[in-house]
Parts: C-alpha cells; sequence; structure tokens
C-alpha cells in the first residue's frame, strides 16, 4: 500500500539551501530559505590513557639444586620490573601535572567505560503547521497570508476545491436546484500564471471567480441558473498585506435567483519567491448581513503570516 506524501515545506534538490512547497500532488513555485538544521552538542573527549605496570610472567620458584644462573635471571627480571614500574609513574606524573594548550589542567578519567555515543544531529523537513485554533482567523500557510473571519462565517476544515476557504455559516438550497449553496465564500489561491502584475492578474481572474461563483460547478450544474450579464462595479489599487495590489469587483445577474457579486483580489505574497496570491469573493445579493463594506473589512484585515497584528482575534470585531 502506498502512502501520498502530506503538503508542506520539502529541501529543494535543484537549488540548495531552499525548501519548495508540495501541494500534496505537485511541486509548486513557492520557495523560501531552509529551514536551519538542529547543532549537535558537542563530542565528549575520550577518556585518557592510563598507565601502569606492564602484564609480566612471575619469576619461576628456584630450584634450590639449580645454579647461580638462576639466581642472576631473577635479579635481572626484578631490575627491569622497577625500571617498568618507574617509567610508568613518570609518565603518570606527568599527565596529572600537565596542562593543555589553554592552560586548563589535564584531568586523566578513572572509568574505562567506552564514551556515550554523541546524538546525530539530524535535518528534518518543516512539517506543515497545525491550522491555526483561533476561529476567528484563517490561516493560508502556502501564501504565507491570514484573513480576518467575520462573525456567523465559519472556516471549514476542507475547503472548497480543497483551498482555504471561509464562508457563512448557514447554507441553503441552491435556486437551480441539485446541491445546496452558500450566501458568502471568501477562498485564497495561489496565481498559477505567468503574469505577476496584480492589475492584469485581478482582471484576468474575475471572470473565473464569477463563474466558479454563479456559472457552472465542478461538475457542471448550474447551481443558479448560469450567468446571463455582469456589470464592472470598480477596479482599483489598494494596499494589502503590506503590498501593492488590485481589485476587479463584479455585479452578476443570474438565471435564477438573485445574482450576486464577485470580487478577484491580487497581490504579492509576503513570503519565498513572493508568488502572487488571488483571493476570491462571493456574496449574494440581497442578503442584509453581506454588505460590499464587508468586503472592504475584511480586505483591509489581511496581513501576512507571523504579523503581530494577527494575533488575538483578528476577526473578533469584525461584523456584517
Amino acid at each position: 500500500m502506498s502512502y501520498a506524501t502530506p503538503p508542506g515545506w520539502y529541501p529543494d534538490t535543484g537549488a540548495p539551501g531552499l525548501e519548495r512547497w508540495w501541494d500534496g500532488t505537485a511541486w509548486t513555485a513557492h520557495t523560501r530559505p531552509l529551514a536551519a538544521a538542529p547543532v549537535a552538542p558537542p563530542r565528549p573527549a575520550a577518556p585518557a590513557v592510563e598507565f601502569g605496570p606492564p602484564s609480566l610472567p612471575l619469576p619461576r620458584r628456584r630450584d634450590p639444586h639449580a645454579g647461580s644462573g638462576g639466581g642472576n635471571r631473577i635479579r635481572i627480571l626484578a631490575i627491569t620490573l622497577s625500571g617498568m614500574l618507574v617509567l610508568g609513574a613518570a609518565v603518570t606524573g606527568v599527565i596529572l601535572l600537565g596542562r593543555d594548550e589553554g592552560g586548563t589542567t589535564v584531568t586523566p578519567t578513572t572509568t574505562g567505560s567506552a564514551p556515550a555515543p554523541a546524538p546525530t544531529a539530524t535535518v528534518t523537513t518543516s512539517a506543515q503547521p497545525e491550522p491555526d485554533a483561533d476561529p476567528s482567523v484563517l490561516v493560508d500557510q502556502l501564501n504565507g497570508v491570514t484573513l480576518p473571519v467575520p462573525e456567523g462565517w465559519e472556516k471549514p476544515e476542507y475547503g472548497t476545491q480543497g483551498v482555504p476557504t471561509i464562508r457563512t455559516e448557514q447554507s441553503y438550497d441552491c435556486p437551480g436546484g441539485s446541491s445546496f449553496c452558500y450566501h458568502g465564500t471568501v477562498t485564497t489561491h495561489t496565481a498559477r500564471s505567468a503574469e505577476t502584475a496584480p492589475k492584469a492578474l485581478a482582471e484576468a481572474d474575475i471572470a473565473t471567480a464569477a463563474d466558479k461563483a454563479y456559472g457552472e460547478d465542478g461538475l457542471g450544474r448550474r447551481l443558479h441558473g448560469g450567468i446571463r450579464s455582469h456589470q464592472v462595479l470598480e477596479g482599483r489599487e489598494l494596499t494589502v498585506a503590506g503590498r501593492t495590489g488590485y481589485l476587479v469587483r463584479w455585479k452578476v445577474t443570474t438565471g435564477k435567483g438573485p445574482g450576486g457579486y464577485v470580487q478577484s483580489l491580487a497581490f504579492p505574497s509576503s513570503v519565498g519567491s513572493e508568488t502572487p496570491v488571488i483571493v476570491r469573493f462571493a456574496f449574494d445579493a440581497g442578503v442584509a448581513e453581506l454588505p460590499l463594506s464587508l468586503m472592504d473589512t475584511i480586505t483591509r484585515g489581511i496581513r501576512p503570516l507571523g504579523d503581530s497584528a494577527t494575533g488575538g482575534g483578528v476577526g473578533a470585531s469584525i461584523g456584517p
């Protein structure tokens, strides 16, 4: 049985020193500096060599009937043994009294056991962080941004089309039948186009945003009866998460139901290779809890990942 590699940051074998984002099925254009590996603690010094008398065979007991030659051999062995004992003691004294190059007294280790193996430094890939526990903040790890979650909205565990999503809590039967819909949704995406200019990206994406929200779904169903026409409400430059971005907003008329409003917002990511981010908005028309000003409020609340302003419940004060 094979298991798919989970999405996350992994070392880029083609670019030493960088990590690249794996989205679960393919490598993306997102890169970032490789996370530093933990430093292994210094290896303990090897124990000093202990010196002592060498192991020699004991002299044989003299045969009382042997000649004087046996006594000479014993005396020679005794002198040799004494000399070696003196030499061993002298060497041991030098070690005990000697100092290393830094002036520190060298102390021999008294145990003869082998030193414990030093921990081996291991390089671990950056695991994908757990989703932020704060229900008022949506965290998009890949694109390096956070979005505020308005009151009455939720961030589902599995977002629309597998991308980070926030949406209104209550669903309803779609006007075209066959499924259920939400009055408001906001999703974040990585720009796949070779174009990087925010204005060009937003202008090119708005038709896709409208079709995803009010045209055909992934199964070819027209949940709102299809799009009959649209009206451009605005297109302007603005600052998003500290970067210069651009938004385009349409009003969409559908074959069934009240239609709605869609917006495409494009801006450079604040992480890695700064691949552009696209945020798509879709609000049903005629819903009092979804004024167009809420689109602006959510847009102003977008922050770079790790920004201190994202802590403490960014979306807590956001209401319709």
